[in-house]
């Protein structure tokens, strides 16, 4: 119970760091907007052109969202310079991951609401009949992102140009959750769902489970280092 207790405190401290700031959520609110609207006005907002382009274009606008997203999850204790004394707080290394990678999904997923509201307005997409799958799976694909995300904005965080260094290591690895995630979203996109919609759903909670416990247990590491 006590694990769970220090990561509801690392957790209700980002929300309210971020309450204060509103960095996160303004960056990847705009970043997301902008790419939506240059879209619209870029591709036919048809049913055809939506099909074909719009999965890819709705992570696409995720995922860099969420790097901006990510490259504030250690800002406070970086720019006030408070790390070491949350390393030394009688609070498990474990714990610390875990409270800021929640904050940074719950972060994400409220950016990516206004965000898939504002692409089913441009690109005229119904997205009623599927906001059952859509959410799951936006749930699975964020998720995943977020894990690797944080511990690896935490490797970042002390390197030169930590801005840039967390894209060049984020991507890479992550690659496979944002297949998984356009995959299976480009399979409800069709009408029916296509019949790879269960290998990619599969292939993302086998891709969370991982990606969630390996973190957990190397972040130890991470932060000595």
């Amino acid at each position: 119970m006590t694990f769970f207790r220090q990561t509801g405190a690392i957790f209700w401290k980002d929300l309210l760091t971020e309450y204060r700031t509103k960095d996160s959520l303004t960056s990847m609110l705009m970043f997301g907007l902008l790419v939506i609207l240059m879209f619209h006005f870029a591709f036919e907002p048809d049913s055809l052109e939506t099909e074909r382009y719009g999965p890819g274009l709705l992570w696409m606008t995720f995922i860099f969202a969420g790097i901006l997203g990510m490259n504030r999850a250690f800002a406070s204790e970086r720019e006030n310079d408070s790390l070491q004394a949350l390393k030394l707080a009688p609070v498990s290394w474990g714990a610390i991951y875990l409270g800021k990678m929640l904050a940074n999904l719950l972060f994400m997923l409220l950016a990516e609401a206004v965000m898939l509201a504002c692409f089913t307005v441009f690109f005229n997409f119904d997205l009623i009949p599927r906001l059952g799958w859509m959410s799951a799976i936006v749930l699975l694909g964020t998720l995943g992102f977020a894990s690797v995300g944080t511990i690896l904005a935490a490797v970042s965080m002390n390197t030169r140009m930590n801005d840039v260094m967390l894209p060049v290591l984020l991507l890479p690895i992550a690659l496979p959750v944002v297949i998984g995630a356009v995959e299976s979203t480009s399979a409800i996109f069709t009408d029916p769902p296509g019949e790879a919609l269960g290998f990619w759903v599969k292939f993302l909670v086998v891709f969370n489970i991982v990606f969630v416990t390996l973190p957990l247990l190397l972040f130890e590491y991470v932060l000595e280092e």
